[in-house]
């Protein structure tokens, strides 16, 4: 149903009910919260990847079970459900209706050129109410949410990228090595500041900028030991000319 597996620092979530193409019921969710609150606690699990089973990420709730709740951590287990680390959504085929919600709760999105995305409940009268109202205009802009939103349409990966939805394509079939390769440059950098910097993108969303810069401040100042590790390292001469940093696209 949920899978937890490691690879090294990554740990991969898999949505394993490929005969409902990954769509959620209420056993199914209340694994997800499960498997990301175990993330959260696994020392050695810096970075986190979502992903499905069989070839398609997640149609989203299962509307034949129809049996979900209104728990504190969302209807689909976990979309309400808040980790101190780095996240990265592996989509393979049907990304849509409560599916693209759960790719929008990760902080980054790698999908299959062959990927579709979007909010097909609109056929059936059933609302977004796992975030994708409030993620979605977030990540792609007020207008191009609507579009989505309001007619429910098809949204291929080539777009998706090019509408910031999409972080990284890949060809068919390796959406998930590639996701855990991104994850894998993330969990090489120093993770205190991986973390406060992600943290500080966060809380500072929505707020006025002067504010916006005190939240980044403090944020930062609990790293300050580890960038004085890091500068000590660069003035003996680690990381001249950019070295170190990899373009996972290149």
């Amino acid at each position: 149903m949920v899978e937890y597996e490691r690879r090294g620092p990554v740990a991969i979530v898999t949505v394993d009910r490929p005969e409902r193409r990954n769509a959620v019921d209420r056993e199914t969710a209340l694994a997800l919260r499960d498997a990301w609150e175990r993330f959260d606690e696994d020392e050695d699990a810096l970075v986190g990847v979502l992903t499905g089973a069989g070839g398609t990420f997640s149609a989203g709730a299962d509307l034949k079970a129809m049996d979900l709740e209104d728990d504190p951590e969302g209807y689909l287990g976990f979309s309400r459900l808040s980790v101190s680390k780095p996240t990265v959504a592996a989509v393979e085929g049907h990304c849509v209706a409560g599916g693209i919600e759960m790719a929008l709760w990760c902080d980054l999105r790698v999908a299959a050129r062959t990927a579709e995305f979007g909010c097909f409940e609109r056929r059936f009268g059933v609302p977004l109410v796992d975030g994708g109202t409030q993620r979605l205009p977030r990540v792609v802009g007020l207008s191009r949410a609507l579009d989505l939103i309001l007619t429910g349409r098809a949204l291929d990966a080539e777009t998706a990228k090019e509408w910031g939805l999409v972080n990284r394509l890949a060809p068919e079939g390796e959406a998930l090595d590639t996701a855990v390769e991104l994850a894998e440059v993330i969990a090489q950098f120093p993770q205190e500041t991986v973390r406060t910097d992600r943290a500080a993108v966060y809380d500072g969303l929505g707020e006025p900028l002067e504010r916006g810069l005190k939240i980044e401040a403090w944020h930062g100042s609990r790293a300050m030991e580890t960038a004085r590790e890091g500068a000590d390292r660069f003035a003996g001469g680690e990381g001249r000319g950019g070295t170190g940093v990899e373009d996972p696209e290149s």
